[in-house]
């Protein structure tokens, strides 16, 4: 029988990407959840909302009867919603990512207690890791969150693999390094570079720019966790699974690059005061994956590039609506 997948947060970045890759490259049926925050967007299901094979539930993961009702109803749980803007976390503290990263993924986690079922995975965050102390990070890296965000990441982290060890519940625990790619929002650093490029506007970089990341193509991000749904359950319970390209690149280069791909002048950069509990190097090891899931991400980053930024040169009404409502909602 065809598998039904939940996935959580399905409006999102990653998830909605996910969504068009589960609906393009299997037969599965999805069922998309989303309570459509700032970080949700209907527009980012377009071309899919008519799919015979999706059904979208506008709902919360927070509502305890709701997630009951749908959870019974599927076979494997891709749990993608979380509050996930740093900035915003480090400017209003941690309530709503507590309650939506932590409390929701409990949530999640009790209802499948009552309705068992093939597997949860829980898309955690490589920002549980903090700097890092050897590189590349494995999974054993110690966890050292320097936000609040990343800090509630390890709360569900470490909860869902609690889950795992006490009630014997089928988990795995994925953790992404930093993904790029079409429909992410212009708060993160890929795209916002990019439309600031596209608006003739300076790139700002936080501090010198050193700061250095594992930049993932969101489109073969979604294939490991595909990788995960198929692998052997017996292989992959309880398994944390780090999602990563083992290179990293610094902030500064970002920018020069696109600043390269537009066409732009490298002297329209600029430095910003450094973001509190900013990150130094995040790289990650891709042994594990390779190992388990016979994974390894196969867009460079020069590639994955080009093709992001002729996604919002493409689709600039998505990204100038999102700036526009954001500035209304700053203004009032």
């Amino acid at each position: 029988m065809t598998k039904r997948v939940l996935v959580t947060g399905g409006a999102g970045f990653i998830s909605s990407n996910f969504i068009h890759h589960l609906l393009a490259k299997t037969p599965y049926e999805v069922v998309s959840l989303d309570a459509l925050t700032y970080a949700g967007n209907l527009e980012n299901l377009s071309g899919v909302m008519s799919h015979e094979r999706l059904s979208f539930v506008h709902g919360d993961i927070r509502d305890a009867d709701l997630v009951r009702d749908v959870v019974s109803e599927v076979d494997v749980i891709v749990n993608a919603a979380a509050e996930s803007h740093v900035e915003k976390s480090i400017a209003e503290g941690a309530r709503e990512f507590v309650t939506t990263n932590v409390e929701g993924t409990q949530i999640l986690l009790d209802a499948i207690r009552e309705a068992p079922l093939e597997r949860f995975i829980l898309i955690s965050s490589s920002e549980v890791y903090g700097t890092a102390e050897r590189a590349p990070m494995d999974e054993s890296h110690p966890l050292n969150p320097r936000s609040p965000y990343a800090a509630t990441k390890a709360g569900a982290d470490r909860l869902a693999y609690a889950y795992h060890v006490t009630y014997g519940l089928p988990i795995v625990i994925v953790r992404p390094f930093n993904n790029y790619g079409p429909r992410q929002h212009p708060e993160k650093v890929v795209p916002r570079f990019i439309t600031q490029a596209l608006c003739d506007e300076p790139l700002t970089i936080h501090g010198d720019g050193h700061a250095s990341r594992d930049w993932l193509y969101v489109e073969d991000d979604a294939e490991a966790i595909q990788a995960v749904i198929e692998g052997p359950l017996e292989v992959v319970a309880g398994e944390v699974i780090n999602v990563a390209t083992g290179v990293d690149i610094s902030v500064t280069e970002v920018a020069d690059l696109v600043l390269d791909v537009l066409g732009k002048p490298p002297e329209q950069r600029r430095h910003v005061d450094e973001r509190p509990g900013q990150v130094d190097r995040h790289v990650g090891s891709t042994a594990k994956a390779d190992r388990l899931l016979g994974w390894r991400a196969r867009t460079s980053f020069a590639d994955g590039l080009e093709r992001t930024v002729t996604w919002y040169r493409d689709n600039e009404a998505w990204w100038r609506g999102i700036l526009a409502r954001e500035a209304r909602v700053f203004s009032s």
